[in-house]
Formats: C-alpha cells, structure tokens, sequence
C-alpha cells in the first residue's frame, strides 16, 4: 500500500459510496489472470487495509469486501505451463472512473442484473 493509495481512500473510507450504484467511483483495479478486482472503498484496520470492491472473473461476480495482506497473497502456480508462480497485481494504468463507465463485459453484466 503506497502512501498515494492511502490518501486515496482518505476521501473514499468504507460504506462512502453506499446507494450511489453504477456511479459508485472505482479507485483501483487488481488483477490475477482474468480474475478482476474493481476496489471502490478502502479504510485502514491495524496493520491491513479492508478493501471493498467487486471480484469478477471467479465462479460468481460479487461485491465483497477482502484485506489487502489477503489480496497480496493470493497467487497461482503456473509452473505447469512455465509461466512460475503469478501474484495478483495492481493495473497501475487504471484511471479512477464510475464503475459503470469501465468497458468490461461481465462487470456490466452483473450490474445490470442489479440496477
């Protein structure tokens, strides 16, 4: 977590962005494959970060909230297929921007089933 990021969620602590649906401001993305992250609110606990956001790309898309020591940890072994060990990673690229503006098929789908 940089210093950069924790002055973002300064501005966007958990439960900030209740009702505001696909207006809602995505702050960041992660990613692990075709497993995506899309983080909306972040607030400090202890030593950790308890993000909340939508996964997409598992068995179901969900908001869901996870910590960020979590997060890091999740990886792959595609020693398999010589590709290593695979980390999630944050999209550095990623423009904060309203959740429904972000071109991403099954993210829209599963907001649409919602609102």
């Amino acid at each position: 977590m940089s210093s950069s990021l924790e002055e973002t969620f300064k501005d966007f602590p958990l439960y900030s962005q209740d009702n505001r649906k696909r207006n809602a401001i995505c702050l960041m993305l992660f990613t692990l494959g075709n497993i995506r992250w899309y983080i909306l609110e972040g607030e400090k606990t202890n030593n950790d970060f308890t993000l909340y956001g939508i996964v997409v790309g598992l068995c179901e898309t969900e908001y869901g909230y996870i910590s960020l020591n979590e997060l890091s940890q999740v990886s792959i072994d595609a020693n398999r297929i010589g590709l290593g060990k695979l980390y999630v990673e944050q999209d550095l690229n990623f423009k904060p921007c309203a959740i429904g503006e972000i071109q991403d098929k099954e993210l829209q789908s599963f907001l649409s089933s919602l609102y």
